[in-house]
Formats: C-alpha cells, sequence, structure tokens
C-alpha cells in the first residue's frame, strides 16, 4: 500500500514515476515524508524543481532523514529550493501535544 492520496492521472509519465518512487524508498518515514511532499507538490514543479526532487529521491533514506531532521548539515549540492520547501512541509515548531 503506497499512501498515496493524489491520483496521477493528470501527471506527464515523468511525475508520475517521481510521485511512485516518493512513496517506495525503502523505509516507511522516508516513504512518508517524501511521498506526502509530492503528493502535494507535484503538478506544480517546474522542470527545474522536478529535477532538484528526484536528486532527492536517489539520496540514500538514512542521510535525507538526518538533514531534514536537522542531525547533519545538507550538504551545498542539495540544499536547493526544492529541498527547503521539503524541510518546511515536514517542521513542526511547537509539540504536538500540548
Amino acid at each position: 500500500m503506497s499512501g498515496t492520496t493524489r491520483s496521477s492521472a493528470d501527471l506527464d509519465p515523468r511525475r508520475r514515476r517521481t510521485l511512485y518512487r516518493a512513496w517506495h524508498r525503502g523505509i516507511r518515514e522516508m516513504d512518508l515524508i517524501m511521498g506526502r511532499f509530492a503528493d502535494a507538490e507535484i503538478g506544480t514543479l517546474s522542470e527545474a524543481e522536478l529535477d532538484a526532487f528526484e536528486a532527492l529521491i536517489e539520496v540514500p533514506d538514512r542521510d535525507l532523514f538526518r538533514w531534514i531532521t536537522g542531525e547533519d548539515a545538507v550538504p551545498e549540492n542539495y540544499d536547493t529550493g526544492v529541498y527547503r520547501r521539503l524541510a518546511a512541509f515536514h517542521r513542526h515548531d511547537a509539540p504536538i501535544h500540548g
């Protein structure tokens, strides 16, 4: 089960493939991080942004997870506008339970 809530019917083949890959990474946490972002943004990414997102998909789960959680610094070549949008999409600045 992928978890996606978005139909890919209106997407071109490249975006369909990228959406699928975002939801099928390896570890469930990264499926949720990448997949939820892709569900929300895949239809509006420019070609250059899609290139940057596809580059992030190639990063090993462990590394990308550590960047998003702030455990490790993001390498300069991955610190793109798309990466910052992805990280902000999942940022919680306040406790979930309060």
